[in-house]
């Protein structure tokens, strides 16, 4: 994530700003420049403002706001403790559109094609709710916004981490498989590095809560349950691929380096450019955590055979936004 200035005072913002401590001017994202700007009462304001702090700008005045757009199903307004999750779960669905947005990756959504992008947050206290994606919808529950339950799936699935914006990232990867993979040349080296994506889940899946992962996991995948099908091996390598872009760009927006590591890469950088800074950077990451008795944020071992995943995705990802040309400001109003 970038640091961001007032546009007043000159003084940091962080991306969840709405407003000035330094100066006190009022602050709005403008999804389109992909800036915070200092609103004096002109710009129009998400609706979604006063229910759930959203700082997004409306395109139309009374309007939601481009990411607000994109949540088809919610909970009702006078559902307190509901609507209270969902202002965590829409904080970090707004993380995961900027970050597509600086990737250059096109976000279409289910207005503008079958099968576009929309999100269904839901409440599993009043309904049966499963946390995934299918043919453009992600689903998410919002008992996952809460920290003791999240721990406890955390505990109870034998994960290394379990968060909101990582749920996001792993479904959203399987959302651009058929968009930047399926149908390109990259499909069958795909199938190759990932396996084939056709085979049947609903069989791997069983197989998978029956006997578990094998016990080498961690010589090929980046996780327990990307052993699961090749689909998931997928998902959740990109959703590293995304935890590391965004480690490595807020790092150097702050100016962070460790020994070894190198400078920001620019979105057509060579692939492999930007995990060479992220491994110079994960243990000093994983260093200050420990300093202060936390457990390591980042907690994972990656493989050769994971790198060689890791930079499929970000050519794929590299590919897809040179393609896709205008894509930067394609989120919908």
């Amino acid at each position: 994530m970038r640091v961001f200035a007032c546009g007043r005072c000159g003084r940091r913002l962080y991306f969840e700003n709405s407003s000035c401590l330094a100066c006190g001017a009022e602050q709005s994202f403008d999804s389109h420049a992909r800036e915070l700007v200092v609103n004096d009462g002109s710009q129009p304001r998400c609706v979604n403002a006063a229910l759930i702090g959203c700082n997004w700008l409306a395109d139309v005045p009374g309007r939601l706001c481009p990411s607000c757009a994109l949540t088809a199903e919610r909970p009702a307004s006078d559902d307190t403790g509901a609507i209270a999750d969902l202002v965590g779960a829409e904080a970090a669905k707004r993380w995961l559109l900027f970050q597509l947005g600086e990737l250059g990756l096109p976000v279409q959504s289910a207005t503008e094609r079958e099968g576009g992008l929309e999100f269904r947050l839901l409440s599993s206290e009043h309904e049966h709710v499963t946390t995934g994606h299918a043919s453009g919808v992600i689903t998410l529950d919002l008992a996952e916004v809460d920290d003791a339950h999240r721990e406890e799936m955390r505990a109870q699935m034998g994960e290394q981490y379990r968060t909101v914006l990582g749920h996001f990232r792993h479904e959203i990867g399987h959302y651009y498989w058929p968009i930047i993979v399926g149908g390109t040349p990259l499909e069958d080296e795909c199938r190759q590095l990932f396996g084939d994506e056709r085979e049947d889940y609903q069989e791997a899946l069983q197989r998978h809560y029956e006997n578990g992962p094998p016990a080498n996991w961690m010589d090929a995948h980046v996780s327990a349950y990307a052993t699961m099908h090749p689909a998931e091996d997928w998902a959740e390598t990109f959703a590293h691929y995304l935890h590391i872009r965004d480690s490595v760009q807020t790092a150097e927006a702050y100016d962070l380096r460790a020994a070894g590591a190198a400078s920001q890469p620019s979105a057509d950088a060579a692939p492999r450019a930007v995990l060479l800074a992220w491994f110079a950077l994960m243990p000093a990451l994983n260093g200050m955590a420990r300093s202060l008795g936390l457990d390591d944020p980042y907690p994972f071992v990656i493989s050769p055979p994971v790198i060689e995943k890791l930079a499929f995705v970000e050519r794929a990802v590299s590919e897809a936004a040179q393609a896709a040309n205008g894509s930067r400001d394609s989120i919908p109003s």
